[in-house]
């Protein structure tokens, strides 16, 4: 029920109203007084529309722009002081598993990845809001400057971006979804390989801005495809306009160095090859010998070597080859006349001379890839009752993408996980072709409705929801490919984004005052763990977050070494690391090792431990916290 407005008429919103239904090419978005988005007139453009003659101006130039545009960029280069901090219960086989759930704002995601899986990821492949008025979209803070940004992110963590319903009361303005999409997509092409490819799922609503947004940043070179999936099977009997049976998927490499896969073969493919004559060349098909563009040099008899009849090709037609081939094709028994030798000759097409694959078109049918309501008793069955999530994608999807993009040792990403999809049709393929690709998945731990059935079955985020998905669908896919996936990966380990393990005394002692000096005798917040350091020491110096770590005792100190003394680390606090210890770390022979500095007693310690690594392991790059 609508309430009443109780004040008089807006002149003004109507007013515009009344032109955007006369013009609407002279519809822009703007600011008002305190920031916040509103519906304006282009009069520049107004005024042209309503002149008979050319109208000075601005310089025109090709572009795409919006309110917000230069506030992202200035966003997305932002420097955060934020790390991810792992959580072993969350996590399935965390010690062993080379794949990444991260849990948190997936722009700050992006930004901590920078370092560690720049031109790494071969695949990238993210469902954003779509704009509908429904759905969600990030509201981030492009207020700030670079300085004060990074001492929020800093300090304030829980003051980060948040998730707003870009309504229809609101507008559903398209500069938020442009700025949220822009940040996220520069940052996220800094991730590809240079044959790396991603794919975007969008509807009607953003499809075009969509595709200027990416060619702008990827380039208008690197578009591959626009794929129209089928997504629904059947049409909405009571849509106002016209019924809306598909999505688009935009499709853009990083390079031109991308190099596309071949699908499998389908059984309707293979199926014309019925016919063997026993001659050790296999099944085959027969093929008109004729072709519908006219060459007279292509036109002279061919006989048939075992009846001698002579054979012309039909009036207005040529042979599909020269004289040459012709003779070898026969020759090589190649050309067929009929089972009683006396019927209109044609080509014998073998299957094992045609490609291994098919080429990927732009058209995907729900026969091939799947639908929404196959996506949802896809996750029905996994979760034993309703869908806990709201239109998920069918893995059979993301796997048709896979099998196009990615082979055996790919890293795959998806930052807007949602019910991770993409995970489970990473394992799933990997199953089937004993692949043995990794996947990167980052959620926001966005409320479910209360009212969900997710809710109802005690899942209170989507990132619970995706989470738990993946560990069904691992056992689930372990189960159904019994002898050959025992040795799969059907692991994750779990890492949260959170403020920086590193109070702010130590980005920031020159703002710090004596009193508080005093309260801070240690660095590192207090609630920080050591495993919690290792892996903003792994960000920190770009080392793969999913590396092996082995946990050991050594002279009383625990230590860490990561991936074969890659890495070996100590963070005792309490000015305990001796000469001694650090002569049995130099055994090790480690690239790269770091300490805290409250783990050495004074200066002179710390000097003799760099001395003792000069002599015993001066390969070693030390550093400390």
């Amino acid at each position: 029920m609508n309430k009443l407005k109780l004040h008089t008429p807006d002149f003004t919103e109507a007013n515009i109203a009344k032109l955007a239904e006369l013009f609407p090419q002279c519809m822009t978005e703007t600011k008002d007084e305190n920031g916040k988005l509103k519906q304006a007139i282009d009069f520049d453009l107004l005024k042209q529309e309503l002149s008979n003659s050319l109208v000075e101006g601005g310089q025109e130039r090709y572009q795409l722009n919006w309110v917000g545009k230069k506030e992202a960029l200035l966003t997305a280069n932002a420097p955060i002081a934020k790390t991810l901090r792992p959580i072993r219960a969350e996590s399935v086989d965390f010690d062993t598993t080379q794949n990444l759930y991260i849990e948190g704002d997936n722009l700050d995601a992006l930004k901590l990845l920078q370092e560690t899986y720049l031109n790494k990821i071969k695949m990238i492949y993210i469902d954003p809001p779509y704009n509908t008025g429904n759905d969600f979209i990030y509201e981030d803070d492009f207020s700030e400057n670079t300085e004060s940004y990074k001492l929020r992110s800093n300090q304030k963590d829980e003051e980060g971006n948040r998730l707003v319903a870009n309504t229809e009361s609101n507008g559903r303005f398209h500069s938020d979804w442009l700025s949220m999409m822009y940040a996220r997509l520069r940052l996220a092409r800094n991730l590809l390989k240079d044959d790396g490819v991603i794919f975007i799922s969008i509807d009607d609503n953003e499809q075009a801005n969509l595709k200027r947004l990416c060619d702008e940043i990827f380039g208008e070179d690197n578009f591959l495809a626009n794929i129209v999936w089928q997504k629904k099977y059947s049409a909405t009997n009571d849509a106002k306009g016209f019924s809306n049976l598909h999505d688009h998927i935009l499709v853009y490499q990083k390079s031109n160095s991308f190099e596309r896969r071949l699908l499998p073969r389908t059984e309707g493919m293979n199926k014309p090859y019925k016919y063997d004559d026993s001659d050790g060349k296999g099944l085959y098909r027969t093929g008109d010998l004729l072709v519908k563009s006219f060459s007279q040099s292509a036109v002279y008899p061919i006989i048939n070597p075992n009846t001698g009849e002579e054979y012309l090709p039909a009036e207005g037609s040529s042979w599909r080859a020269s004289k040459e081939t012709m003779q070898k094709w026969l020759e090589e028994n190649r050309i067929y006349f009929g089972k009683d030798g006396t019927g209109a000759p044609q080509l014998k097409r073998y299957l094992n001379e045609v490609q291994d694959g098919r080429v990927p078109t732009t058209w995907w049918t729900f026969e091939e890839v799947g639908h929404n309501d196959a996506a949802n008793k896809e996750l029905s069955a996994l979760f034993r009752s309703k869908t806990p999530f709201d239109t998920p994608k069918p893995s059979s999807l993301i796997r048709q993408m896979l099998r196009i993009s990615t082979k055996n040792n790919d890293i795959i990403l998806d930052f807007f996980s949602g019910s991770a999809t993409t995970a489970h049709a990473v394992m799933q393929l990997n199953a089937e072709d004993g692949g043995n690709r990794k996947f990167i998945m980052v959620q926001l731990p966005e409320s479910c409705d209360e009212k969900s059935e997710a809710y109802k079955a005690g899942y209170k985020t989507i990132a619970d929801i995706g989470k738990e998905r993946i560990r069904r669908a691992g056992q689930k896919i372990k189960q159904e490919n019994d002898l050959m996936a025992q040795e799969l990966d059907i692991g994750f380990r779990v890492l949260k984004i959170d403020s920086s393990n590193m109070n702010e005394v130590y980005y920031n002692p020159d703002q710090t005052n004596q009193q508080d000096l005093l309260n801070l005798v240690d660095n590192i917040r207090a609630d920080r763990s050591d495993e919690d350091l290792l892996f903003q020491v792994l960000l920190d110096w770009g080392v793969d977050l999913t590396f092996p770590i082995v946990k050991q005792t050594l002279n009383e100190k625990t230590v860490f070494t990561v991936a074969d003394n890659e890495i070996v680390a100590c963070f005792d606090r309490r000015g305990g690391i001796t000469e001694g210890f650090i002569k049995q770390l130099c055994e090790q022979k480690p690239t790269r090792a770091v300490f805290c500095d409250a783990g050495f007693a004074d200066d002179s310690v710390k000097i003799n431990v760099e001395q003792i690594f000069k002599t015993l392991s001066p390969h070693t790059e030390i550093k400390t916290i």
